[in-house]
């Protein structure tokens, strides 16, 4: 790194492989094993905003199946009990959009790291000046939400997190 200058570029594409050659494994988040995370009771709770325009929500899913595949195959329970991603829809690039946006994920991992209690769902809302519209629940992957059926489209209460329909 000694005669790296991001000052003195010569170009897109040598650059890039320079810096990841350099500086990849400092920064690049992209190893799918976390048995060294997971084998010292490490908790993560992962979320990305389905409508995110900088970084397609793919490389999130991508990155989770990834650690499924690690963990030992296409089921996803071993992985869950450390890993949560959550599936945001509407969201832009880490808040915002048209979707339910305002959530705390810190509490439910509090719950998880000091009481055990892994979250099956986190509760979303949808706020506009000042004033709660909507609420959905956030669904931990690749479960989603989905409406029973009766009661308003409006409130959390009425939606159960399930695997998506075919």
């Amino acid at each position: 790194m000694r005669n790296f200058r991001f000052t003195a570029s010569d170009g897109f594409d040598s650059d890039i492989d320079l810096t990841d050659t350099k500086l990849g494994a400092l920064l690049n988040a992209v190893n799918p094993d976390l048995s060294r995370f997971q084998g010292r009771g490490g908790k993560l709770i992962h979320y990305h905003g389905w409508s995110d325009p900088d970084i397609t929500p793919l490389n999130s899913i991508n990155y989770y199946e990834s650690v499924v595949k690690v963990q030992g195959g296409d089921v996803h329970a071993s992985t869950q009990t450390f890993y949560r991603l959550f599936m945001v829809p509407g969201m832009w690039h880490c808040a915002g959009g048209p979707g339910a946006t305002t959530f705390d994920m810190l509490d439910p991992l509090d719950e998880w790291v000091e009481k055990g209690r892994a979250p099956e769902r986190v509760i979303a809302s949808h706020v506009a000046n000042g004033k709660t519209e909507r609420t959905r629940p956030l669904c931990p992957y690749p479960m989603e939400a989905q409406w029973k059926g009766t009661g308003s489209t409006d409130k959390a209460a009425n939606f159960v997190c399930a695997a998506p329909k075919p």
